[in-house]
């Protein structure tokens, strides 16, 4: 006879009897699905009868045609995709066949047949695809969450992550595509002109300054993805999705755009999207790659703090950091290490004012090879018409206050991101075309609004323990016996444990 020994007793094995398989019995779906499960909780969260009114005029009012599947039941077969990451939606029909509490969500019944994993695409390609119902849903979900006051907007962290595109990295070719505006073009020439005729200097003359072009990889499988390279990461067609998150990672609103894009060219449009919490956002949490002055000057024009790192100066090894030549805002001059003066020489076109030294005095100079390596002995130091507004980032960076709202990127924005790779499927996409993908990202991130969502309601409703006064002697005494009970319990199995040993 096999036994197997454990810590509180002797048990034996025991043959299961597999016939009761075949016994007919009478039981509904409702009764095999956990009342624990997640998708209980998200159907007890949510009326998803909403989508119906969103959907209205995308499909055809006449009884002519195949009946058609109903929309919710659609879009909960898709929740259901990226609720739980599976890779693919013919993936996702095999797993709702076999899975009761798949089946009693969508609401289909134990034996009635699930729609063909086609099904989707098709509805995509006729009535979703140019269609914004993917985002209606988003903010649907998202304005639920703010009503219940589960959403703390008062610092929103932004960053951005990359998805692997499904393309070919070595299916490319090189085209010549005109350059990007860059952001605040307008704002920053305007203030360029304003300046430099300040200075009895003329305007520059911007005509066809627009049409330059550059080189770019372009991708033959994809050509809406972008070439990422960061740092030791290798080469791979990508797309980017930056996003910002709220202090309880609920997602507040994302852009997506291609993976040769940086960062800072696409806070504008994701900065667009927090509209509806202006009034509430105190401080906005971002990386270096952010740090630029247009961005400062954004975030504080609009009464908020950023709050930034440090960053680190990109200066030659051996050579004065910028940060030792001191500004003087009044005679709007700077001063050197050896006490010279650099005056003011001109604006250039991409908004730095450059001050220049004196190449008489600088060959002279005992600190000129640690200064420049000018042939003409000039020493050039920049400085934007916004850095003002980098000084201010700068000196937030030194709050106490701001410190401790940085620290809390990793455990928000970083924590968005792991979720939504590692569990919901985030981290490459089988898709191809921008839209697609930022179909994708918009019901990804929405599935993760909707989970949060129904796990903090169901917290909500559940009745709450009962509170023992924290300066009651008694209770102290309760649990402090209960303690050391559990504790001499450990010890007496141990030492009975030794004692069978040693005897055997």
């Amino acid at each position: 006879m096999v036994k197997y020994y454990y810590d509180w007793g002797v048990f034996m094995y025991k043959k299961k009897n597999r016939s009761k398989q075949h016994q007919m019995q009478f039981i509904t779906l409702d009764d095999l699905v956990p009342a624990d499960h997640i998708l209980r909780l998200i159907d007890d969260a949510i009326d998803f009868s909403f989508i119906y009114d969103e959907v209205e005029g995308l499909y055809a009012s006449g009884r002519d045609g195949r009946p058609g599947i109903d929309p919710v039941s659609l879009f909960k077969i898709i929740f259901i995709q990226y609720l739980f990451g599976i890779r693919s939606m013919r993936q996702t029909i095999k797993e709702i066949e076999v899975n009761t509490a798949y089946r009693w969500f969508i609401g289909y019944e134990l034996l009635e047949p699930i729609p063909h994993f086609s099904t989707f695409s098709k509805n995509y390609t006729r009535r979703f695809k140019d269609t914004d119902i993917f985002e209606k849903i988003f903010q649907h979900i998202l304005q639920d969450a703010v009503n219940n006051g589960f959403v703390d907007a008062s610092a929103v962290f932004i960053d951005g992550t990359h998805i692997k595109a499904s393309a070919n990295k070595h299916k490319t070719q090189k085209v010549t595509v005109t350059k990007p505006i860059p952001q605040y073009k307008s704002e920053l020439d305007q203030e360029i002109d304003n300046g430099r005729s300040q200075k009895g200097k003329k305007p520059f003359d911007r005509d066809g300054n627009n049409d330059k072009t550059i080189k770019r990889t372009v991708s033959t499988t994809d050509p809406d993805s972008g070439m990422f390279v960061k740092g030791e990461h290798e080469r791979q067609l990508a797309y980017v999705a930056n996003t910002a998150c709220d202090k309880h990672n609920f997602v507040l609103g994302f852009h997506l755009g291609a993976g040769n894009i940086h960062d800072s060219q696409m806070f504008h449009e994701v900065f667009k999207k927090l509209e509806m919490f202006k009034s509430e956002i105190k401080a906005v949490a971002v990386d270096a790659g952010y740090k630029t002055p247009g961005i400062m000057r954004e975030i504080i024009q609009r009464g908020m703090t950023p709050v930034v790192p440090y960053k680190r100066p990109m200066t030659k090894k051996g050579f004065f950091k910028k940060a030792e030549y001191v500004y003087d805002e009044y005679y709007d001059c700077y001063i050197c290490p050896a006490n010279k003066l650099l005056h003011y020489s001109t604006t250039n076109r991409e908004g730095y004012r450059e001050y220049k030294s004196n190449p008489l005095e600088c060959s002279q100079c005992p600190y000129i090879e640690k200064c420049t390596m000018s042939r003409n002995h000039t020493k050039v130091v920049t400085r934007h018409i916004w850095s003002e507004y980098m000084e201010y980032a700068e000196e937030y960076r030194h709050v106490f206050q701001y410190k401790e709202i940085y620290k809390q990127r990793r455990e928000t924005i970083e924590r968005v991101f792991a979720d939504a790779k590692e569990r919901h499927g985030l981290k490459y996409t089988m898709l191809r075309g921008l839209e697609k993908v930022k179909m994708q990202a918009t019901l990804t991130f929405a599935c993760m609004n909707l989970k949060k969502l129904a796990i903090w309601k169901h917290r909500k409703r559940q009745p709450k323990p009962p509170v023992h006064g924290k300066n009651s002697f008694f209770e102290k005494i309760k649990y402090r016996l209960l303690y050391k009970a559990k504790i001499w319990q450990r010890v007496w199995i141990t030492r009975c444990h030794i004692c069978l040993r040693s005897e055997a």
